[in-house]
């Protein structure tokens, strides 16, 4: 009775025995967040990302080595003078209403892309013209040589580069799209779609996966599941119930101090499909009073430390370590040059500080989420330091999917705008200035809080020119340190965050992004 009552009160309806003995080829899982948005170019929010890789495909694909590997594309060329690339699409690839997939659809998608995603302006900015050669060929000429095309059609985050019908692409980026319309291995069923229950997506009969076995994101995307039902539970200790009886068969991110329960049950496997894992970031809003200004930027980035963050919301040392390095830890670009002195609770300097500044005790409103278990405690600890530093702060705390709206708002604080903003972002997207989305620094077109420094786009520019690692190093070391000296971003430590699965399931690839192909249900 006691179970029962707690998905009563989660708003989850209870599977009978009989009902998931029927259904070998229905996967039920329970994600990070609920699905409230579906246009994985307009926002960045990994739960519609993950949404973006079931019903969407790629022209490249990262693969387990971290390698760029075609996936809608069948072959390519390059000029010798390395400004004319000509790529052919594969044959048979089709949209989910039977359509052919043509060079007319890839070429908006690709515009789309780059008018949101950090690397994909880089490249429009070297760009002299696109164009559909034919109805599976298209070029991409360039004004100047730009290395890193692979890497860019084939990055995995936060905006990849989904190919959606010409109809669909043509959207302005600022405007969200309805036409769910794909070519991935999965359809969305927008008509069982309900915000807060459940997400439904099938088998897409007409997929033609690669014949290449599944690495990373790459290779053949085999779609073994007839059916994938996300299933909205919020609760992480009801979601954890929910798979240890069988309700569910998976949990994307389970709660840290809930996995000694889990690695307890034999009928469950907890598993990290990531091993790099995530970074958890900060974001000032340089639109707003007082983070418009430089040096408050500074006083709240002098009370912060890592360790408090990491113990409060991982808790488990097996699962997270300090990390001062922004393009991360155990990368090629570890360093932790401009670091010195930060991220040590250096509370009395900042009050110093905003003492000097002459700060008039205005609340700092920090974003929180109540649904998102690996992103929960970021406020509160937040709140704690900051006020030790001499801030006052209002901690303000909504679902993920209403956070993820609400800092995209450039208003002032008191027409529901904001100050911090927190989030986690996979690593293995923040290893260098240019993938790293929270490195650039271009205003209206940089990430939520809008930073605009003309240094690091200059710094940014050389690394892509450069061949040189020991001279890359150093560019990112810049870049690092201007980051850092500026409050472009604050990186709050590195933390791996393991997934749970009953069992029944297995052949999720190993991967920085949970994706469903390959999987299969016994």
């Amino acid at each position: 009775m006691l179970r029962r009552s707690l998905f009563a009160l989660a708003g989850v309806a209870l599977l009978s025995g009989p009902a998931l003995a029927q259904s070998p080829k229905t996967l039920r899982v329970v994600m990070h967040s609920d699905l409230k948005i579906v246009d994985p170019v307009w926002t960045t929010a990994y739960i519609v990302r993950n949404h973006g890789y079931l019903i969407y495909d790629t022209l490249f694909a990262i693969d387990g080595k971290f390698e760029s590997q075609p996936q809608m594309v069948e072959s390519w060329t390059v000029s010798d003078d390395k400004l004319t690339w000509t790529f052919k699409l594969r044959d048979g690839l089709k949209w989910h209403d039977g359509t052919p997939v043509t060079s007319a659809d890839v070429i908006p998608s690709i515009k789309r892309w780059t008018d949101k995603d950090t690397l994909g302006g880089l490249l429009a900015k070297s760009t002299k013209e696109m164009t559909a050669v034919d109805d599976r060929t298209f070029q991409i000429v360039l004004k100047e040589p730009f290395g890193m095309m692979l890497k860019a059609l084939a990055k995995s985050a936060s905006v990849p580069l989904f190919v959606m019908p010409k109809r669909v692409a043509e959207t302005p980026v600022a405007q969200q799209i309805s036409d769910t319309t794909g070519s991935g291995p999965f359809i969305f069923k927008k008509d069982e779609w309900k915000a807060g229950e459940k997400v439904v997506y099938v088998r897409n009969p007409d997929y033609k996966p690669r014949a290449e076995p599944p690495s990373g994101l790459a290779g053949g995307k085999v779609a073994k599941l007839d059916r994938i039902e996300w299933r909205s539970i919020s609760d992480p200790q009801t979601a954890v119930n929910a798979l240890l009886s069988g309700e569910i068969d998976m949990i994307e991110t389970v709660a840290h101090d809930l996995l000694p329960v889990l690695e307890k049950d034999k009928d469950v496997q907890v598993v990290v499909l990531d091993p790099l894992g995530l970074t958890y970031v900060l974001r000032y809003n340089w639109k707003q009073p007082p983070f418009d200004d430089v040096r408050y930027r500074r006083a709240a980035t002098l009370s912060l430390n890592q360790k408090d963050f990491l113990q409060a919301v991982i808790g488990d040392p097996r699962y997270y370590k300090e990390c001062k390095a922004m393009f991360g830890c155990g990368t090629p670009l570890e360093s932790s040059v401009g670091m010195q002195g930060l991220l040590e609770s250096r509370f009395e300097e900042s009050r110093k500080l905003l003492k000097e500044l002459g700060y008039d005790g205005t609340p700092i409103v920090v974003l929180q989420t109540g649904d998102n278990p690996t992103l929960t405690n970021l406020a509160p600890v937040t709140k704690t330091l900051l006020e030790r530093g001499g801030f006052k702060v209002d901690v303000q705390s909504m679902d993920w999917q209403t956070l993820v709206a609400r800092r995209t708002k450039k208003d002032p604080v008191a027409q529901g705008g904001w100050n911090i903003a927190q989030t986690a972002a996979a690593a293995v997207l923040l290893l260098d200035p240019v993938n790293n989305h929270y490195a650039e620094a271009s205003g209206d077109r940089s990430q939520f809080g809008w930073p605009l420094d003309e240094e690091i786009e200059k710094l940014r520019m050389q690394f892509i020119r450069e061949g040189d690692p020991k001279k890359q190093l150093e560019i990112a070391e810049k870049v690092q340190t201007r980051i850092l000296s500026e409050g472009v971003t604050v990186p709050l430590g590195q933390f791996q965050q393991p997934m749970a699965r009953r069992n029944t399931v297995s052949g999720n690839v190993v991967s920085p992004v949970i994706v469903f192909w390959n999987v299969e249900k016994k």
